[in-house]
């Protein structure tokens, strides 16, 4: 399900905020965690329990980390989350990689596994993990109730692309949140906004894209119009469904942080990324960057850390040695 499809706009939504807005304010974040899990659900239920199951270890792990007082056994707790969760993420999104490069150099003729990666498991892999870090951190206190632990991975609204919440941005929100007509109003038109980019703009986009590739006279013209086309959609298409997601928070009364702010006016590499899907960039520098060392370290090892964030971004966003490429020659880029 996708927020611009009918079953959504027509039917899921209208149902949920009947539902929510009816029900007593102490019913409201269960009606709002069952309706999520409905909503991820509907891609599969396997990937439901799977998702389920991250969210309950993590769950454990901050409990644990939370009671237990020695230093290396709540360190080890961390490595258990990051292996659980990276270890989930890996499976789905990498093992194909990896299968073809062991065919491709050591020459085996390894089979290509059947593996359909989950929707969204970019984004609740990382928030989940990240939950677990920040209690091991004591920038926050690990939650006892895990039905507020498993609503905060699947709220739906953020679920599927994003913004990367982290527990820190709406653990109060999470217990007690104001809703009013002025806020529900500011989200229904930040919906709106994000829904007419996605529909109006990014998928009539990805029609001239297509035709750009498919014509049967490529010209310099045609190829220049398929790039111009091609970023304006990924933008549109990406930042639509950002606008939709902090508009549907709001609604519900959630505050999500921003995601892009013009990146497309930047004046430097340096200046979009600080604009371009902002929450990825902050968890990497708040999770890899500044853990590496950051820039307060001599200069090889800032080259290495700036380049090892990079790659892993690449990584991120797919599986293939262009994204890898991608991810460095922006580190590259950077370190210039």
């Amino acid at each position: 399900m996708v927020f611009s499809s009918a079953v959504f706009v027509f039917g899921f939504m209208p149902l949920l905020l009947f539902l929510y807005f009816l029900a007593e304010p102490k019913y409201r974040n269960y009606i709002l965690l069952i309706f999520s899990l409905i909503f991820y659900g509907w891609g599969g239920v396997n990937y439901l329990l799977l998702m389920l199951a991250v969210v309950m270890s993590d769950y454990v792990f901050a409990i644990a980390i939370a009671q237990i007082k020695t230093q290396k056994i709540r360190k080890l707790f961390v490595v258990f989350s990051v292996v659980v969760n990276l270890g989930v993420l890996g499976y789905y999104k990498y093992t194909n990689f990896f299968i073809e490069n062991i065919n491709h150099f050591i020459k085996n003729d390894i089979k290509i596994a059947t593996i359909v990666l989950p929707i969204g498991i970019s984004f609740f892999t990382f928030q989940a993990m990240s939950y677990v870090i920040d209690v091991y951190r004591g920038d926050v206190a690990a939650q006892k109730n895990p039905f507020y632990v498993m609503l905060y991975v699947s709220l739906f609204p953020q679920l599927i692309a994003g913004p990367i919440v982290r527990y820190t941005d709406i653990e109060r929100e999470l217990q007690e949140r104001k809703h009013s007509v002025t806020l529900a109003a500011s989200g229904i038109k930040r919906f709106l906004i994000g829904l007419s980019k996605k529909v109006l703009i990014a998928n009539v986009l990805g029609e001239l894209t297509d035709i750009c590739l498919k014509t049967s006279q490529p010209s310099i013209l045609s190829w220049w119009m398929y790039a111009v086309a091609l970023v304006l959609q990924i933008y549109f298409d990406f930042s639509g469904y950002s606008d939709m997601a902090i508009g549907l928070g709001r609604i519900f009364g959630f505050r999500f942080p921003e995601n892009f702010n013009y990146p497309l006016i930047s004046r430097s590499v340096k200046e979009f990324w600080r604009r371009w899907h902002i929450s990825l960039s902050s968890w990497f520098r708040d999770y890899v960057y500044i853990p590496l060392g950051g820039s307060r370290v001599k200069t090889g090892l800032y080259v290495r850390n700036v380049i090892a964030v990079w790659m892993l971004t690449g990584l991120w966003h797919g599986a293939s040695w262009n994204f890898v490429v991608w991810g460095v020659g922006f580190g590259v880029l950077l370190l210039c």
